[in-house]
């Protein structure tokens, strides 16, 4: 027999790499040698390792993740997470906008909750000037918020259970997101891509036939979300598919960077809601959702346990919101109405301002400033020059730290784990790939 057959003490890399290939694919499998306990491979006669691409095609991948696999058999022996597949030079893209004007590329980011993107920049940019936003804006963007948050988690759950291989939560999640989008249409105009939120304020008010929707809304969602728990709670199948897989202690998820429903669900019980008050976070009552195995099961409850909490949220924002103006009454700061716009001639230079040059912070003003996304600590740190675009502009997302933990889970885990444990963590690369 050939030796490429029978390597013996032949490098796992020289094994299984093509002849010719980009030096990023290089550098892709050096890295898989670099972690290799033992490059030689002593005991394996028969070639049973070999190296497995998932993705970035693969549909459990949630998006365009590619993860390089050295499997025996069915065991993951090592992987490497590789990202970069959708890169568009966001940040960068933000250097030449105008903060108004980026606002619809951060609906592109974590595109399963765009409502939290715009929110995410539009506190930090109001931070940066001192900006002060009406309490009605404040309460509507909260209400969006707590929205998308569902709607994000929606998604997860769908998608979690179907690569476990169910497809019915599938279309019931999907079908409660639907309803959340006519919401949303009727809210903001648009489905999907909200773009609803304005620097000092909101484009459109919440009316009260919208927040009737809400309310009839949640409370049928309420009923769903116990019948799915009760249906989830009580399959074999998914319970031995997530229980005791992929566990991340504490000190691992504080080291490794873990945010959101993953940190919580390793025990550390933070949330920036709560400890770093934002909008109005701190005039409602609400619980952190907090499990203590760090496996996939408890990554699963504690966002089965934030849909629950949101709805409370929205229950008594609804109640609580107060009357008042939607938009900073600063022509410098923020849009004027289009009632203002169409009818005087005020109101239309202040528009075309506002469109040119922006708002303009302070030169040399820098402020880092985050929010708890749907999938954890979402951050944006501006530094100003003056003018109406920021100088720098990087973007702290949560799906990009929280693949680092990715890697370790994997190894030593079995090949079908690989999409529950992806799942789990629950990525985009919108926002992961910046």
């Amino acid at each position: 027999m050939s030796n490429d057959i029978f390597p013996g003490k032949e490098s796992i890399v020289n094994k299984v790499k093509p002849a010719f290939f980009p030096r990023h694919q290089e550098a892709i499998y050096k890295r898989l040698e670099d972690k290799h306990t033992s490059v030689e491979l002593d005991n394996d006669p028969l070639g049973t390792r070999m190296v497995l691409n998932l993705g970035p095609q693969h549909p459990a991948t949630h998006g365009v993740l590619r993860v390089v696999l050295e499997i025996d058999g069915e065991t993951i022996v090592k992987s490497v997470v590789d990202i970069g597949y959708l890169h568009r030079g966001i940040e960068k893209i933000a250097e030449n906008k105008t903060y108004q004007e980026f606002m619809p590329y951060t609906d592109r980011m974590d595109y399963m909750s765009p409502y939290s993107n715009n929110v995410a920049l539009c506190l930090a940019v109001e931070k940066l000037v001192g900006i002060e936003v009406p309490r009605r804006a404040q309460y509507i963007r909260t209400i969006a918020c707590e929205m998308a948050r569902i709607s994000a988690h929606l998604l997860w759950l769908g998608t979690m259970v179907m690569d476990a291989g169910a497809i019915s939560m599938f279309l019931w999640a999907f079908r409660e997101r639907e309803n959340l989008y006519s919401i949303f249409d009727k809210m903001a105009g648009v489905r999907f891509t909200v773009s609803h939120s304005r620097i000092g304020g909101v484009q459109f008010d919440l009316e009260d036939s919208v927040k009737q929707e809400i309310h009839d809304w949640k409370e049928n969602f309420r009923k769903e979300l116990r019948s799915w728990r009760k249906l989830l709670a009580n399959n074999g199948i998914w319970l031995n598919r997530n229980k005791g897989i992929g566990v991340v202690t504490k000190e691992q998820a504080i080291d490794m960077g873990f945010a959101g429903p993953n940190l919580r669900a390793s025990g550390v019980p933070h949330d920036i809601r709560v400890f770093e008050p934002y909008l109005v976070y701190d005039e409602v009552e609400f619980d952190i959702p907090i499990r203590e195995e760090g496996d996939c099961l408890a990554r699963y409850l504690v966002r089965m346990d934030e849909m629950e909490q949101s709805v409370r949220i929205l229950d008594q924002l609804l109640e609580q919101i107060p009357d008042g103006i939607i938009r900073a009454d600063n022509a410098k700061h923020t849009y004027p109405s289009k009632e203002e716009v169409y009818y005087s001639m005020e109101g239309m230079i202040h528009d075309f301002m506002m469109t040119d040059v922006g708002v303009c912070p302070p030169e040399g003003a820098e402020i880092y400033h985050a929010i708890e996304a749907p999938k954890g600590e979402l951050g944006f740190h501006l530094i100003s020059d003056g003018t109406g675009s920021p100088w720098r502009c990087k973007i702290n997302s949560p799906s990009f730290t929280n693949l680092q933990l990715l890697d370790p889970m994997l190894e030593g885990s079995m090949i079908a784990d690989t999409v529950v444990l992806i799942g789990s963590i629950d990525p985009v690369m919108g926002e992961c790939d910046k």
